[in-house]
């Protein structure tokens, strides 16, 4: 498969370093999606506000719920970059086992591997929002019982935030970042038998 967008590469001009540099930790070289987005500088200067929010600590989420959230999506959404990126830089810091990886790509949140409610919870909702851009009352209701308010609308805005970055990642057909995982690499099934 051809990239569409082919991303920057260095030298770049000043301004386009300045919004790199700032959209990873110091001293990171920037990640394809980011010199793809560098491609349209209004729109990155843009996003760069949004998504640091969604990876600070200002999240109400923690990392851990965070990762769920988004390495579920990506899975749904078939976004194998922004997938392999977050499973590369973030799985083991957050706990997670293979299995637990394996089970948000390619299993559910019925999977053997999770044993807290919260979790299995957040990945069910998830699921809805991807679905059918909505969840019932009960999945709602379910969810509310872990989350407060400023929780849940964080899950939701997260979600959404990840169906647009798997959106723009996958329709530009961004080349995967060297030594990122990718789903094949998670294929073991977790489901319960």
């Amino acid at each position: 498969m051809n990239t569409r967008i082919t991303p920057l590469e260095a030298p770049f001009e000043e301004e386009t370093a300045e919004i790199l540099a700032a959209m990873m930790p110091p001293g990171a070289p920037p990640i394809a999606l980011f010199r793809t987005f560098a491609k349209n500088l209004p729109m990155a200067k843009a996003m760069r506000r949004w998504g640091s929010y969604e990876l600070s600590r200002d999240l109400s989420l923690s990392m851990r719920q965070r990762e769920i959230v988004i390495n579920r999506v990506t899975a749904l959404c078939k976004c194998e970059y922004e997938w392999g990126v977050h499973v590369a830089f973030f799985a083991e810091r957050v706990g997670f086992t293979r299995e637990q990886v394996t089970s948000l790509t390619h299993g559910n949140g019925s999977d053997t591997c999770w044993s807290d409610d919260v979790e299995t919870t957040l990945i069910q909702f998830v699921d809805a929002l991807h679905e059918g851009a909505n969840t019932n009352d009960s999945q709602w209701e379910g969810l509310a019982r872990h989350l407060n308010e400023q929780q849940m609308l964080d899950v939701c805005m997260l979600a959404g935030w990840y169906h647009a970055i798997s959106f723009a990642a996958n329709a530009a057909r961004v080349p995967f970042e060297f030594g990122a995982p990718r789903f094949a690499d998670y294929l073991q099934s977790t489901k319960v038998i």
